[in-house]
């Protein structure tokens, strides 16, 4: 938008010139200041922290595991059942 804006003063400031009267946009132009790029050093290699994803994968392993000791027979009981009533 402020593209459009800016170039569109422009515009009408030529169109002005062209007729000869009085420009009432002639403002500046605002421009950014430029800001010197930075370099980045890059990561080490071998920095020492877990990812997230790493972390999120490991907990949910356990935690299946976890619901898996508790509810192994119970689970398998319905699934014994329901291949009985699906046999039939």
């Amino acid at each position: 938008m402020k593209y459009m804006a800016r170039h569109g003063i422009a515009v009408a400031n030529a169109l002005v010139a062209l007729i000869g009267g009085p420009s009432a946009l002639t403002r500046p132009v605002p421009t950014r200041p430029v800001r010197p790029r930075v370099a980045r050093l890059p990561d080490h290699p071998e920095r020492g922290d877990v990812p997230g994803w790493v972390m999120i994968t490991l907990m949910s392993a356990v935690l299946v595991a976890a619901l898996l000791a508790l509810a192994g027979p119970a689970l398998e009981a319905m699934f014994n059942q329901a291949m009985d009533t699906v046999g039939k």
